[in-house]
């Protein structure tokens, strides 16, 4: 495995990754007040979150000139929807930190969907990436690449596979999959690879397949996540379960 500048913690649990997480993330922002924070939404990043705005209470950690770039949106929610990526990130980070809501960008869901990716590659361009936290999807996506994705890709609509809806129907739209939309507008996977540093936390036995291919597999469009095998500064936090495929 030449090449790979991957570092893997593995940890026992949930709590565990979170913590870890938080404290990459937090040596950027401690080291960097003016750091430019690539985010991520899902049920994996919100204890972190909760650490974050523990930490900012606790040390006064500031983000007063932090910028916050999200990868991804659902398409057709308004940025108020209680399901949309703006609502979810104003509820579990934002809403307990000190960063300016201009500072803030997610890509917008409403509107013409063209001049929403242009706008959002022409952002992206002009404020590169300090770190980039990452999940990944039972079926290896990234942001919302699905499976089959160039990973020459630049921010984009996708249409969701059934698998994806299925998981977000679950966690939450109380199980109601005619609920969750069909299309997403999402960070390429060239513009993940162009952070200077990619945090990916995966926690669950869901997640087993998609690392044992980004950790041990081939570079493959099948398994989106695998792209990162080529970016030079990667940490992969998992907990025992999201390691169990693993054989190294």
């Amino acid at each position: 495995m030449e090449g790979h500048k991957m570092k893997l913690i593995i940890v026992e649990n949930y709590e565990e990754a979170s913590i870890e997480a938080a404290k990459v993330m937090l040596e950027v922002v401690k080291n960097n007040p003016t750091a430019n924070l690539g985010l991520a939404t899902g049920s994996t990043p919100i204890r972190m979150y909760e650490l974050m705005i523990e930490d900012h209470k606790k040390n006064g950690t500031s983000y007063k000139d932090i910028k916050s770039f999200n990868l991804d949106e659902y398409f057709g929610l308004e940025a108020t929807h209680p399901q949309s990526y703006h609502y979810f990130m104003n509820k579990h980070l934002f809403s307990g930190i000190d960063i300016n809501p201009e500072n803030v960008h997610v890509p917008n869901g409403a509107g013409d969907i063209q001049v929403s990716c242009d706008d959002y590659n022409k952002l992206l361009a002009e404020n590169p990436i300090d770190i980039q936290l990452l999940g990944i999807g039972s079926n290896g996506h990234i942001g919302f690449n699905e499976p089959g994705t160039s990973f020459d890709s630049v921010t984009h609509m996708i249409e969701l596979k059934e698998s994806t809806r299925q998981d977000n129907a679950r966690l939450f739209f109380d199980g109601k999959i005619d609920e969750v939309p069909t299309h997403a507008i999402t960070m390429g996977i060239l513009n993940i690879l162009q952070a200077k540093k990619v945090l990916l936390v995966a926690c669950g036995e869901n997640k087993a397949q998609p690392i044992k291919v980004l950790v041990e597999g081939e570079k493959t469009t099948d398994v989106p996540a695998s792209a990162l095998q080529d970016h030079n500064d990667v940490v992969v936090i998992v907990d025992k379960a999201a390691a169990s495929l693993l054989t190294k």
